[in-house]
């Protein structure tokens, strides 16, 4: 055969993951990890109510779930006073990402973020041979910061088709006050489309988040159950904002991606905000014990809203990831960043109290040999 059976493009990508996981990890290296701290996963686990609206579901799997989501998008709604033609449901907001990747670029335009974010929508960018521009996290010790003005001149200099933003941000943990990021949004050019990212927006502190009916044509917020609700290995998260926008999506999305099960327990999820507020508090306390560990190590915490801590390990990206490499033996799974500055960091999750002291254990360890 002399024809390509795959395009130019596509036999141009690496085949890689931007995630390895843990699972992954332990076939790798033969070590069973005790503590599982490094996917930004809520240990506390999602509330009862969704376990049992799960279950009930699951006895009617045989049946496809609603390609319109009617329920889940009605009580999203109701959730945030909004109207459905609002908001659109996909596979998590990795998937959305993807889509609207794909709704919005061809091959050869221009992508903005920052230099060492979310890795999966530099992902879906190189899917779609769009290229991807960067400008450098802001480092403040102790803090490390997306830059809002280097962003939005480099936006205004190049007029990208989607700049790139989390608040609070993944993988630092730090965030924006919602003043600045309305800023971020009023001056980011009208023929962007901002991707707001609030993955983590449910343990932010109030005045974080810009107001949910604050909306433009060329704004997409992105929300997501996999975190404060503990619904990571279910794969359901929502976009919200102009309907004009939003409906772009269902040109492309998979109407059956979002199974029956896990429409039924994002419903049960959202009629459950006592347990959902005892697991922000929840996570709240944990990051302070994390953030006390790493401290007594005499490792510099950076401050955070977010399920994780990121920990400057106070040198360079070796001696972080060696760090990280005697953790992992330890049998506690743990992440760090890959780009300058970020990566004299370490990235852990929070979790019970039992998964802090496994990882309180590791570290030490992990320092004595490392030096």
């Amino acid at each position: 055969m002399t024809a390509p059976l795959f395009s130019a493009l596509a036999r141009s990508l690496p085949a890689t993951i931007p995630f390895v996981g843990p699972e992954a990890l332990e076939r790798r290296t033969g070590v069973a990890f005790k503590a599982r701290l490094g996917a930004n996963e809520s240990v506390f686990g999602p509330s009862p109510k969704v376990v049992a609206a799960m279950a009930a579901a699951a006895a009617e799997s045989w049946a496809y779930g609603d390609p319109e989501q009617f329920a889940l998008k009605a009580a999203l709604a109701s959730h945030h006073g909004l109207k459905p033609e609002n908001i659109t449901v996909g596979e998590g907001i990795d998937g959305l990402l993807g889509h609207l990747v794909h709704l919005a670029t061809e091959a050869g335009d221009s992508v903005l973020t920052s230099r060492g974010a979310y890795p999966t929508f530099n992902y879906h960018v190189a899917g779609r041979g769009a290229v991807l521009d960067t400008v450098p996290y802001r480092d403040e010790r102790p803090a490390i910061f997306e830059d809002i003005d280097a962003l939005l001149e480099r936006a205004r200099e190049t007029r990208p088709k989607l700049l790139y933003f989390a608040n609070p941000d993944n993988p630092t943990g730090s965030f924006h006050a919602a003043s600045e990021i309305e800023r971020l949004i009023r001056e980011t050019p009208e023929e962007t489309i901002l991707v707001l990212d609030e993955a983590y927006g449910d343990m932010a502190p109030e005045g974080v988040l810009p107001p949910v009916d604050l909306i433009r044509p060329n704004l997409v917020r992105f929300r997501t159950f996999s975190k404060a609700y503990g619904m990571a290995g279910v794969r359901v998260g929502y976009a919200f904002g102009d309907p004009g926008s939003i409906g772009q999506f269902d040109k492309v999305r998979n109407h059956f991606g979002v199974s029956r099960m896990a429409q039924a327990g994002a419903v049960a999820a959202l009629g459950d905000q006592e347990f959902l507020r005892a697991t922000v508090a929840g996570i709240a306390a944990a990051r302070t014990r994390l953030s006390g560990i790493a401290s007594a190590a005499g490792l510099q915490p950076l401050p955070s809203a977010t399920n994780f801590v990121a920990i400057d390990c106070g040198r360079d990206a070796a001696h972080a990831r060696a760090i990280l490499a005697e953790i992992l033996k330890e049998g506690v799974f743990i992440r760090m960043p890959g780009i300058a500055p970020l990566d004299r960091m370490i990235r852990v999750s929070v979790g019970r109290e039992a998964d802090m002291v496994l990882f309180e254990a590791a570290l030490h360890v992990a320092l004595q040999r490392v030096g």
